[in-house]
C-alpha cells in the first residue's frame, strides 16, 4: 500500500507487445457460450412454464446462476494456467450480420477483464439468488422474479463477454430491459412503475451515445469488433478518438448513474431489495466502468476524453456523497453511496492505464461489500415490517446480531479502514489521482480525498442510526411497536460470505500487485511513478479524514439522541434531501422545454401543415359547389351561358385588334 504507483509509458496499449493478441479459444474457454446460454434458457423456461413452475422455479433460477459460476470457474482456472501473453482468446460462434461492408460475427472474448466480471456477476449473483428464495418466499410471483433475475444475469454476461461493440450493445440493452422489469416488479404501485420508467428512459438517453459511437467507428474503421477497432485506433487522429471516447462516456454515464444522467438511481430502489444488491452494487451500474476500461486503446489516444471521464467521476463521487449525507431512507443512502463509489471507479478509469486496474479492483471489492450492505438492508426490512426510515430504527444490534456484524464488515470496508478491502482498492484510486503534472493531480486528488471523509460520515451515520443508540421502533403511520428479529439462514449465509469477502478480498487481490499483473494482458504493462505527494502522507491524510468523519457521525447519531422527525436543516441539507434538485434541473432544462417544443410542433402541424392541406380541400370543395349551381338542368341557363361566352370571345377578339 505504501509502495510506488504506476503510470503508463506512452500509449502502452498501442505499442507492439504491450497487450496480448487474441487467439482461438480451446479447452474450457471454448464453452464460454454456456455462461450466457444456461441462465437465458432458465429464464425462458420459467416464463413459459407459468404457474406450473411456482413450486420449483426459484431453485431452477439458483441452479442456473450457480452453473454459470462453475463454468466461469473452469475458464478462469484455465487462464491462470496459461502464460500472460496467451490469456486473451476469442470464441467464434457464428456469422451474425453479413450486410455488405458491415460484417459482424457473434463471438466472445475470454480474457482477464471479462472473466473478472464473469466471476463477480456469477458468484455474487448466485448468493443474491439464494437470498431471494427466502426474501421473496411469500410473493405470489416469485417464479417470475427469478426468471427476470436469470435474464439479467444472462444479459450482463453477454455484455462483458462480447467481442464486438454490436454484441455488447445487445447485452447492454438486455440489462436495461431486465432492470426495468425488476425495478417495476411490483408495478401495481404507481410510484414503482414510474421509477422503472424513469430508469428506462434515462438509460435510453445514454444509449444514444453508444449507438453514435458505433456509427463513428464503422465510418472511420469499417468495423465495430474489438480487434479491428483497437488496432485501427493506434493510427487514428486524436480528434476522431476524442469524439468516440466522449460518445462512449455518454453511454457510460447513463448505465452507471454518473453526472449528468444520475437521477434515476435513487428512484430505482423501488424494486425488491435483492434487485438493488444485484443491479446497483455488483453488476449493471458497473457496466459503464467496464465500457471505458475495455475501450482503453481508444481513450489512450484521446487524452481530452480521458480527462472528461475523470472529471465526471470526480463530480459524481462528491454529488453522491453529499446526497447520501442527508437521506433518511436506508436504501436511498446506499443508492447515493453506490453513485459515489462508481464515481471513484470512473475517476480511476479516467486516469488512463495508471488507473484502469485500480478502477476494476475497486469495482470487485465494492461488489462484495455493497451487495452485502444491500442484503443487510433487506434483512433489516425483513425484521422491521419493511420499514426503511433510519429515524425509526436504533439499537437493532441487540436483536439482529448476524445482520449487525455482517453490515459492520461492509461499513468498515467502504470506509477504507485497514485491513478491510476498501483500504486496498479505494485508497489506490486516491493515490493514483495524485499522479500527474499541473493542476490535475491536485484537484482530482483533493476531491477523491475529501470524498473519503464524507463517505465515512454518511455511512457511519446510517450504521449508528440503524444499529446503535436509542430504539425508535414505532411506525410513522400507526404508532405500533415493532418486533425486530433476525432473518432465516437462507438470507444470513449469503450475507456472511459477502462479509468475509469484505474483510479479506482486497488484501488477497492486492498481494504482490497480483491483480494489476492479472489485468496486464488487457490494460498493458505500466512503469512505476511517484505521486506529487508522498504515499504515506496520502494514506495518513485519508485515514485521518475517515476517522474524523466517523467520529462526527458517532457524536451526532450514535452518542446523541436522534429525533424521530427530521429537523429543518440548512439550505445545503435541504438541497441534499432533494437530491441537489437534480429532478428539478432535468425538468426545467430538458422536460419542460421539450414539452413546449412538442406542443409548438403539434400546433404548427395542426395550424400550418394541416391548415394548408385543409385549405386546399375547402377551396376545391367551395369551387365545386359554385360550379355545381351552373349545372341546374334548365335550357335557358345553358343558352345564357353560351351567349355570355360568345360575347366574351367577341370582346376579346375586338379588343386585340384595336
Amino acid at each position: 500500500m505504501l509502495g510506488s504507483l504506476t503510470v503508463p509509458t506512452a500509449l502502452p496499449l498501442a505499442l507492439p507487445g504491450a497487450v496480448a493478441e487474441p487467439s482461438a479459444a480451446s479447452g474450457a474457454a471454448s464453452l464460454a457460450w454456456l455462461l450466457v446460454a444456461v441462465p437465458l434458457l432458465s429464464a425462458g423456461l420459467l416464463l413459459v412454464a407459468g404457474r406450473r413452475a411456482d413450486r420449483w422455479g426459484h431453485w431452477l433460477g439458483v441452479l442456473a446462476s450457480a452453473a454459470s459460476f462453475v463454468v466461469g470457474l473452469l475458464v478462469i482456472l484455465q487462464l491462470l494456467g496459461l502464460p500472460a501473453e496467451e490469456r486473451v482468446m476469442d470464441v467464434h460462434l457464428f456469422s451474425w450480420i453479413p450486410a455488405g461492408d458491415l460484417s459482424v460475427d457473434a463471438g466472445m472474448r475470454v480474457d482477464p477483464l471479462s472473466m473478472t466480471f464473469v466471476m463477480l456477476v456469477t458468484f455474487v449473483g448466485t448468493l443474491i439468488h439464494i437470498y431471494s428464495v427466502a426474501y421473496m418466499e411469500h410473493d405470489h410471483d416469485r417464479r417470475r422474479f427469478f426468471a427476470y433475475l436469470n435474464l439479467f444475469v444472462a444479459a450482463m454476461l453477454l455484455l462483458v463477454l462480447a467481442d464486438s461493440y454490436v454484441l455488447l450493445f445487445v447485452g447492454w440493452e438486455g440489462v436495461g430491459l431486465a432492470s426495468y422489469l425488476l425495478i417495476g416488479f411490483w408495478n401495481y404501485r404507481t410510484d414503482y412503475a414510474v421509477a422503472a420508467k424513469k430508469a428506462f428512459v434515462m438509460n435510453r438517453v445514454g444509449d444514444v451515445g453508444l449507438l453514435l459511437a458505433m456509427m463513428t467507428m464503422f465510418a472511420a474503421f469499417g468495423a465495430v469488433d474489438f480487434a479491428t477497432v483497437f488496432s485501427s485506433a493506434a493510427g487514428a487522429g486524436e480528434g476522431l478518438l476524442t469524439a468516440i471516447g466522449l460518445l462512449l462516456l455518454l453511454a457510460a454515464t447513463g448505465k452507471s448513474a454518473q453526472f449528468p444522467l444520475q437521477a434515476w438511481l435513487g428512484d430505482a430502489m423501488a424494486g425488491p431489495t435483492p434487485v438493488s444488491a444485484l443491479i446497483h452494487a455488483a453488476t449493471m451500474v458497473t457496466a459503464g466502468v467496464y465500457l471505458v476500461v475495455r475501450s482503453g486503446p481508444i481513450y489512450d489516444g484521446a487524452p481530452t476524453a480521458l480527462l472528461v471521464v475523470a472529471i465526471v467521476g470526480a463530480i459524481t463521487l462528491l454529488f453522491g456523497a453529499i446526497v447520501g449525507s442527508a437521506k433518511d431512507d436506508m436504501k436511498k443512502v446506499l443508492a447515493a453511496s453506490t453513485m459515489s463509489q462508481i464515481g471513484y471507479m470512473m475517476l480511476g478509469a479516467g486516469l488512463g492505464p495508471v488507473g484502469y486496474a485500480f478502477a476494476v479492483f475497486h469495482l470487485v471489492t465494492h461488489g462484495f461489500f455493497k451487495a452485502g450492505m444491500f442484503l443487510g438492508a433487506g434483512s433489516v426490512m425483513h425484521g422491521m415490517n419493511d420499514q426503511v426510515d433510519l429515524r425509526r430504527f436504533g439499537n437493532l444490534s441487540r436483536f439482529m446480531k448476524i445482520t449487525w456484524i455482517t453490515f459492520m464488515m461492509g461499513w468498515l470496508a467502504i470506509l477504507g479502514v485497514p485491513p478491510f478491502s476498501g483500504f486496498w482498492s479505494k485508497d489506490k484510486i486516491i493515490e493514483s489521482a495524485y499522479v500527474g503534472e499541473g493542476w490535475q493531480p491536485w484537484v482530482l486528488g483533493t476531491v477523491a480525498l475529501l470524498g473519503a471523509g464524507i463517505t465515512a460520515f454518511y455511512m457511519s451515520r446510517m450504521f449508528f442510526m440503524t444499529f446503535h443508540g436509542k430504539a425508535r421502533w414505532t411506525t410513522a403511520e400507526e404508532g405500533a411497536e415493532q418486533d425486530p428479529h433476525e432473518s432465516p439462514a437462507l438470507m444470513t449465509v449469503p450475507m456472511i460470505i459477502l462479509a468475509v469477502g469484505s474483510v479479506g478480498l482486497g488484501w488477497i487481490m492486492a498481494a504482490g500487485d497480483g491483480f494489476v499483473t492479472w489485468l496486464e494482458p488487457v490494460t498493458g504493462t505500466v512503469e512505476h511513478h511517484e505521486p506529487v505527494l508522498p504515499v504515506p502522507v496520502i494514506v495518513g491524510a485519508t485515514i485521518v479524514l475517515v476517522l474524523l468523519g466517523a467520529f462526527l457521525a458517532w457524536r451526532r447519531y450514535g452518542a446523541a439522541e436522534v429525533p424521530v422527525v427530521a429537523p429543518a436543516g440548512s439550505p445545503l441539507v435541504v438541497a441534499a434531501r432533494n437530491d441537489l434538485y437534480q429532478d428539478a434541473v432535468n425538468e426545467g432544462v430538458f422536460m419542460r422545454p421539450s414539452q413546449y417544443l412538442t406542443r409548438s410542433l403539434v400546433y404548427a402541424d395542426s395550424a400550418v401543415v394541416d391548415g394548408a392541406v385543409m385549405g386546399v380541400a375547402r377551396g376545391t370543395s367551395g369551387t365545386g359547389r359554385v360550379l355545381a349551381r351552373l349545372q341546374n338542368g334548365y335550357v335557358r341557363t345553358y343558352a345564357a351561358t353560351m351567349l355570355a361566352g360568345v360575347v366574351l370571345a367577341l370582346v376579346v377578339v375586338l379588343a386585340s385588334r384595336v
